[in-house]
């Protein structure tokens, strides 16, 4: 399967920013079943790229004059459903020891609630049957439920809500295999879906096995990653794996849109990527309008004081 993608994030400040430097995991790298027939990305500011400790491509953005707006663009095509066999992993491989995989994070910190729940798919002889089994039980035990939780909403605290995202699953669902002495990671990327309903980056787990090597789960599908999925980058947790991450001087308040776009290549874009998009456009825009108001509603009142 060939998807072609598109992936928009859209920053606007209320006051000029003068200084910005973010961390872009936004290219998808061959291996694990893909291969990266073109990719690019388009931003508002100097763009080099490093390696990190994960084996992720990573562009870091720096943008040192004074700006309200910042806009990211990352777009190509992928094949997926390739023979991992046939595959070159070498821009995949770290050189990490496997037992860092194994180290808690503050979002993957696993309470004994946890540690019970995982403690009953520790012996099994099919170990890769266990660990399904313990995917669909997280997927019953946690609800997927949009804006309950945040980014920083930690594996213990979605488990014990029973509601969550993507994310969620992924942390609970790594802090339950370390718990029960398994390395395993996140990773964060795309997910096609017929319909478009789904809208934004996707997050998934993997887990080493001796003589497996790493499995991937799709714990908010209930599934094994498959065709389907497009991998972008790997790491402990959200934090060391997200797609943009970064920090800023001035600029007052913040508001962020992002719309993804995943579709078979060659087809007709589905009418309602194209609504959503343009959608999610004109909110970055309002929104602007509405943080630039409050700021000089905030100014006058301060004047007044």
């Amino acid at each position: 399967m060939i998807l072609s993608i598109e992936h928009h994030t859209r920053y606007v400040y209320s006051e000029p920013v003068t200084y910005t430097i973010q961390q872009l995991r936004l290219m998808p790298q061959n291996g694990f079943g893909q291969h990266v027939r073109r990719w690019e990305i388009h931003v508002n500011g100097e763009l080099p790229r490093s390696v990190d400790a994960y084996g992720n491509l990573v562009h870091t953005l720096v943008v040192d004059v004074p700006h309200q707006e910042i806009v990211i663009v990352a777009m190509g095509e992928v094949e997926t459903g390739l023979n991992q066999n046939q595959q070159a992993f070498l821009s995949q491989q770290q050189s990490l020891p496997m037992a860092v995989y194994l180290r808690d994070t503050a979002l993957t910190q696993r309470n004994q609630e946890l540690i019970d729940f995982a403690s009953q798919f520790r012996q099994s002889e099919n170990q890769i049957q266990a660990l399904e089994d313990m995917m669909q039980a997280i997927r019953t035990r946690v609800a997927y439920t949009k804006g309950v939780t945040q980014v920083t909403t930690t594996a213990a605290e979605a488990f014990s809500l029973g509601q969550g995202v993507c994310q969620d699953h992924a942390h609970i669902f790594i802090a339950c295999c370390r718990a029960i002495g398994l390395p395993a990671r996140y990773v964060s990327g795309y997910l096609f879906t017929e319909d478009a309903s789904l809208m934004q980056t996707h997050a998934w787990a993997e887990v080493y096995l001796q003589n497996e090597g790493w499995q991937s789960f799709d714990i908010s599908n209930g599934c094994r990653v498959d065709a389907l999925h497009v991998r972008l980058a790997s790491g402990l947790d959200y934090r060391s794996a997200s797609p943009v991450s970064g920090t800023r001087s001035g600029g007052g308040t913040e508001a962020m849109v992002s719309s993804v776009i995943v579709n078979q290549a060659g087809s007709p874009m589905n009418k309602q990527h194209k609504m959503t998009a343009r959608h999610l456009m004109k909110q970055a825009q309002l929104s602007r309008e509405e943080i630039i108001q409050a700021a000089l509603l905030k100014q006058v009142e301060q004047s007044q004081q």
